[in-house]
C-alpha cells in the first residue's frame, strides 16, 4: 500500500469524465488500498480517483469524523464504485467545504440535503444508500470529482476572485502542503 501524490485544481485530470470500472482485479483493489492510504494521509475525508490521476469512477470515503459528538449514523470507511445519486431532496444546505486539490481553500456551498446512492461495493456488490448529512456531502463532493466538476465551480466569479491569490500559489507550487502533490499540469492517463 502506498501514499500517492495528489493532484491539484489547475490539472486537466481533473476536468474530464472518469470510465466505469469493468470488472474487480488485483489492481483495483490495490488502488481502493493506496486511495485510502492517501486520503488518510491527508486528513482527508473523502478521495477521488481522478485526484491521484486515474480516470476511474472510484471513491473512498470516511466521513465519520466530522459527526460531531456521536450524532448520526456511522458507516466507516466505504469505497464507491460506479456510483449514481438517483434522488436528491428538495431540501439545500449550505456547509463549508474543503478538497485535497485545492488545499488550504474553503467556501460554502449549498447542496441537497439527503441524497440516495446506488454503486458497487469494493467486492462488486451492489448497494444502495439513503444518506443526509456529512456523508451526503461527501457523497456528492466526491461524485463530482467523477464527472469533472469542482467544488469552486459552485461559487460566483466575485468568490472565485476572492481565492485567485491563494490558487495561483497552489498552482505554482508555493502553497505549504502537509501531503503530497503534484502542482503542475500533467499528462492524463
Amino acid at each position: 500500500m502506498s501514499v500517492l501524490p495528489i493532484v491539484t485544481y489547475d490539472d486537466d485530470v481533473l476536468r474530464k469524465e472518469a470510465k466505469p470500472v469493468e470488472e474487480n482485479t488485483p489492481e483495483i483493489q490495490t488502488l481502493i488500498d493506496d486511495m485510502f492510504d492517501t486520503m488518510y494521509n491527508s486528513d482527508g475525508v473523502g478521495l477521488a480517483a481522478p485526484q491521484i490521476g486515474e480516470l476511474l469512477q472510484i471513491f473512498v470515503a470516511d466521513a465519520d469524523p466530522m459527526i460531531e459528538g456521536g450524532n448520526g449514523p456511522k458507516h466507516g470507511p466505504m469505497a464507491l464504485i460506479n456510483p449514481q445519486i438517483t434522488f436528491e431532496s428538495d431540501e439545500e444546505v449550505d456547509m463549508d467545504e474543503g478538497c485535497l486539490s485545492i488545499p488550504g481553500v474553503n467556501a460554502t456551498v449549498t447542496r441537497p440535503e439527503k441524497i440516495v446512492v446506488e454503486y458497487l461495493d469494493r467486492d462488486f456488490n451492489e448497494q444502495q444508500l439513503e444518506i443526509d448529512g456529512w456523508w451526503a456531502r461527501v457523497i456528492q463532493h466526491e461524485k463530482d470529482h467523477l464527472d469533472g466538476v469542482l467544488f469552486l465551480d459552485y461559487l460566483s466569479m466575485f468568490k472565485r476572485k476572492l481565492l485567485s491569490s491563494k490558487l495561483k500559489e497552489i498552482a505554482e507550487g508555493r502553497a505549504e502542503i502537509a501531503y503530497p502533490i503534484v502542482p503542475k499540469k500533467t499528462e492524463t492517463k
